[in-house]
């Protein structure tokens, strides 16, 4: 299928690896040009560079995304070189682990780190959406819908993320914007392997989490959710916003105590 996706510019939020990295590559292989805002540059250069020796298209910018005069120059940047803006992909963030323990501090700075940056991109890149009648795809996460302990700060960032997702796709409906939210659940990043390593027993650790998944027993890829990214962003998709998409193997929403036997 054609997703219509060639000469777009795609804005892609820590771009340069796990799922945002995935995302970069999914869009380019569509013939988009997938501009990487990512803070590791020799990460996001090395990928561009491996993107363009297969004969495909993106750009690198060097970008700590919490630095809002930075991401305002970005966009400058990216508007300079190619002339439009045709989706933003909120991808960057962390779970940070702060806590109800934590300082007042720790917490403002976990909303920075993983919501105020999406506020700001989108905010600089608002005319150019408006102009090509663009779309955002947010990177949310279960944890925005479900909780899971220890973890106040970036969880508040998903809660809200999800509601800015629906905010922003009534507010920009009137200029043809489509807006949407991805939530992963368990997927294996970089970021995912060292918090699997902090485990006393990673293995042990790995297998329960694979058996809480209740569609085949795994994790979600990091290509399964750029797949579903570059299809809500595409214009094959175009009466869709609004929506919270969970792409997580039945995690959220299916009764994880049953068997697929017992369910079947």
């Amino acid at each position: 299928m054609n997703l219509g996706l060639e000469n777009k510019i795609i804005l892609v939020t820590g771009g340069a690896q796990g799922i945002g990295e995935a995302i970069t590559r999914g869009f380019a292989a569509e013939g988009a040009v997938a501009c990487v805002l990512d803070r590791n540059p020799a990460k996001g250069g090395a990928l561009v560079a491996e993107l363009a020796a297969q004969g495909r298209r993106a750009d690198s910018y060097d970008c700590e995304m919490t630095d809002e005069p930075a991401v305002r120059e970005t966009v400058a940047a990216v508007l300079s070189k190619h002339g439009r803006i045709d989706c933003v992909v909120n991808n960057a963030g962390i779970n940070d682990g702060v806590s109800l323990r934590s300082s007042v501090a720790e917490f403002r700075s976990s909303l920075e780190k993983n919501i105020v940056q999406c506020f700001v991109l989108v905010q600089a890149a608002l005319d150019a959406l408006i102009a090509s009648k663009g779309t955002i795809v947010n990177i949310g996460s279960k944890c925005g819908l479900t909780g899971q302990g220890g973890t106040s700060g970036y969880v508040a960032a998903k809660g809200a993320m999800n509601g800015l997702t629906r905010e922003w796709a009534v507010d920009l409906a009137k200029h043809g914007i489509r807006v949407n939210c991805v939530l992963p659940a368990e997927v294996m990043t970089p970021q995912y392997a060292r918090w699997l390593e902090r485990r006393t027993d990673p293995a042990a650790a790995l297998t329960a989490i694979k058996a809480a998944v209740p569609f085949e027993r795994r994790l979600t890829t990091a290509e399964e959710i750029a797949h579903t990214v570059i299809f809500t962003a595409s214009p094959r998709c175009s009466h869709t916003t609004g929506q919270i998409l969970c792409v997580d193997g039945g995690y959220v929403h299916l009764d994880r105590t049953c068997t697929i036997e017992e369910r079947s």
